[in-house]
């Protein structure tokens, strides 16, 4: 199976599957070559993109201002850049979320 990370001249690069207006906002784990990531906020006038930018900050302790939609703004795909991060990092994270041992923010 393809892994949804790799990584960046200026960080990790992550091919995200989004699923919008969920009961709540998680990263849920691997999906096909994608992370899955459930946000509870509508697809409208930006809200479910600055939720899954506050999500992933949230998930990986960076701020904000360090997560990028780099394509896919207004579809379900989108890949992002989180900066300073290392990619074995979010590959950890996700092996963690995969095996059920870790909790979902």
């Amino acid at each position: 199976m393809e892994t949804p990370i790799r990584q960046g001249v200026h960080g990790c690069i992550i091919e995200v599957y989004v699923s919008p207006r969920a009961s709540k906002s998680r990263v849920i784990g691997r999906h096909g070559d994608r992370l899955k990531v459930q946000i509870a906020a509508p697809p409208v006038d930006g809200k479910a993109n600055d939720a899954l930018v506050a999500l992933v900050a949230n998930w990986l302790s960076v701020p904000k201002s360090s997560v990028t939609i780099l394509s896919g703004s207004t579809g379900k795909q989108k890949t992002i850049e989180v900066l300073d991060v290392k990619s074995q990092h979010v590959q950890q994270l996700i092996d963690l979320i995969d095996s059920g041992r870790h909790h979902k923010p």
